[in-house]
């Protein structure tokens, strides 16, 4: 599960990235503008981040972090084909929709990881 983890959430910051040549704030209507959009980034980078510590360290919380992971790279698929449908031009750039359409394919790799993985409910004793 730690690989389709890392590859989903590189997907995601690589898409993150992207984001800003789109002014994805703008599409979204989100108060703040950039300000804003990064204040949101902020969040969600730190969220899946620590996520992958859970995972690398077989934490309690591994498995909601990466079924979190793993959806918002669904998710982001979803979002941008929703908004590719509805005519917007945003992402159209053959890197930009390689991106997204890996977002979707490590996504559901990592909840199909997650479907299987066996960690531990609590782990004991120091982590070296």
């Amino acid at each position: 599960m730690a690989r389709s983890y890392f590859w989903t959430l590189l997907c995601l910051i690589l898409h993150q990235i992207d984001t800003v040549y789109w002014r994805e704030w703008e599409m979204f209507y989100l108060p703040g503008g950039v300000q804003g959009f990064l204040v949101f980034n902020l969040m969600a980078i730190a969220v899946v981040l620590a996520g992958y510590r859970h995972v690398l360290l077989a934490l309690p919380r591994a498995r909601l972090y990466a079924g979190i992971c793993g959806a918002l790279g669904v998710a982001t698929f979803l979002i941008h084909a929703g908004f590719a449908l509805a005519g917007m031009e945003q992402f159209h750039l053959p890197l930009s929709m390689a991106i997204i359409v890996l977002c979707l394919g490590c996504g559901a790799w990592l909840l199909n990881d997650l479907r299987g993985a066996r960690l531990p409910l609590q782990r004991s004793g120091p982590v070296a």
